[in-house]
């Protein structure tokens, strides 16, 4: 049995996440341990981190936070995991800084589930905000963002770029969802170079892990044409490596992660080291 986390900030109730987290249960049972985070202090955020966000950035949350929507949104969670049959906890003990609970409670868990439309929305919705670009940065599990409105994954994107950090984000998804990698799989390849690099370990990992693989160079060019084909993969996950990190090679880069979670189009698994 996973411990999976589920995370919502203050007001926001993600319930796409929720589904997700339910249909895993379904499948295979988990314990379901809900991270309640209070609100964010918004207001002082900036003369907080010294006029912007970084890596080790912690954003202070706000004295006087909304209980009443915490507590809503707790009961909510309760409610719907009794009526599903879902073994859950439900952890609400923050007291001084959000990402630095949130890290914390990630240390202990197999998996982090966060609705990406309503994360911490206040700080922007035109791209992945910059409190949900931190969290994917300083979370210690892996982290799946699901959107709103979606079907539940029948099929796997691998998308690996040769580094080493693709290659761990495909071994994680495996080790975590042994029951997913059943499904149909698709190892994508995007460069400008003739040869997948190191096709045949590659193809050795991912075909022990994933019975039903095709491994595919695809002949576009990335950065135009990718997102658009990824939206066309109806029912898919993508399977991806750390997000902004320098180990991305120039097509998997910051924008490749951000593109695809900002289009809200398919749940997104992200894990590094």
């Amino acid at each position: 049995m996973k411990k999976i986390l589920l995370a919502f900030d203050g007001g926001h109730f993600s319930q796409g996440a929720f589904e997700f987290a339910k249909t895993l249960n379904e499948r295979k049972r988990i314990l379901l341990t809900g991270v309640f985070l209070p609100q964010v202090d918004y207001a002082n955020l900036w003369s907080y981190s010294g006029g912007g966000m970084s890596g080790n950035t912690f954003i202070p949350l706000l004295e006087d936070e909304d209980a009443e929507a915490v507590e809503k949104n707790t009961r909510k969670f309760e409610t719907l995991c009794i009526a599903n049959g879902i073994e859950y906890r439900v952890h609400n003990d923050f007291s001084e800084f959000a990402l630095s609970g949130l890290k914390r409670e990630t240390r202990f868990a197999d998996m982090l589930i966060i609705g990406g439309e309503s994360f911490y929305e206040s700080f922007g919705t035109g791209e992945p905000n910059d409190y949900l670009k931190e969290t994917l940065h300083g979370v210690e599990c892996p982290v799946i963002v699901v959107p709103e409105d979606f079907a539940f994954p029948g099929n796997n994107i691998l998308t690996y770029d040769g580094s080493d950090s693709s290659v761990y984000a495909i071994k994680q998804y495996a080790y975590l969802f042994p029951e997913l990698a059943n499904n149909k799989t698709l190892l994508v390849y995007i460069d400008h170079e003739d040869e997948i690099p190191d096709r045949i370990n590659i193809e050795e990992l991912a075909a022990r892990h994933f019975p039903n693989l095709t491994i595919m160079k695809l002949e576009i060019d990335p950065e135009k044409y990718f997102t658009t084909w990824l939206s066309e993969q109806k029912r898919g996950i993508v399977i991806s490596g750390s997000f902004g990190r320098s180990s991305l090679s120039r097509v998997f880069k910051k924008s490749f992660i951000t593109n695809v979670i900002k289009e809200h189009t398919l749940p997104v698994f992200v894990a590094h080291f």
